[in-house]
């Protein structure tokens, strides 16, 4: 049976590979081009893979348990900023306030000719990040990263705070 600090941590790992796996397949598989900020909110699930791994080794070597905390505390860190990036873009999405100038989404580069390249940007969509695109019991893709950022921070903070206590 797992110890509680490793339960949380693999928890806030678990839930974290889900949401950005999330991200992709509504992307990929459901057709949703993101944003710009929708790309930002991306940043710090990348930024957290590889403490996160470090974190899984030691564990899984049984060592370094003071260690494994830190990494946990700044899983937290990280993931507050996650909560935060997403609060910002809730708040342009529900018009509270402005978002970045130029704030558009990505277009498909992949035509083999001048032609089609021409013929893609007349049917490329503007994403704008200002208009979520679907909302899930009254939040937007933006707000439930920003919920599922502050459930992931605050495993990776009790795991942090058990295993610094040893």
């Amino acid at each position: 049976m797992l110890d509680r600090p490793v339960s949380f941590l693999l928890a806030g790992i678990a839930l974290a590979g889900a949401a950005i796996g999330g991200a992709w397949f509504s992307e990929l598989g459901l057709g949703y081009v993101p944003c710009m900020l929708c790309l930002w909110q991306r940043i710090p699930y990348y930024v957290a893979a590889l403490p996160a791994l470090v974190a899984l080794a030691l564990v899984a070597g049984g060592r370094a348990p003071r260690v494994t905390g830190w990494l946990a505390l700044g899983l937290a860190l990280v993931f507050l900023v996650s909560a935060g990036l997403g609060l910002y873009h809730a708040g342009v999405e529900w018009k509270l306030w402005a978002g970045p100038a130029g704030c558009g989404g990505r277009v498909e580069l992949t035509a083999p000719s001048f032609q089609d390249f021409q013929k893609s940007l007349q049917k490329a969509r503007v994403v704008l990040c200002d208009e979520a695109p679907m909302r899930v019991l009254g939040l937007s893709f933006a707000g439930w990263n920003a919920v599922a950022s502050l459930i992931i921070a605050g495993l990776f903070g009790r795991a942090a705070q058990l295993f610094r206590r040893g």
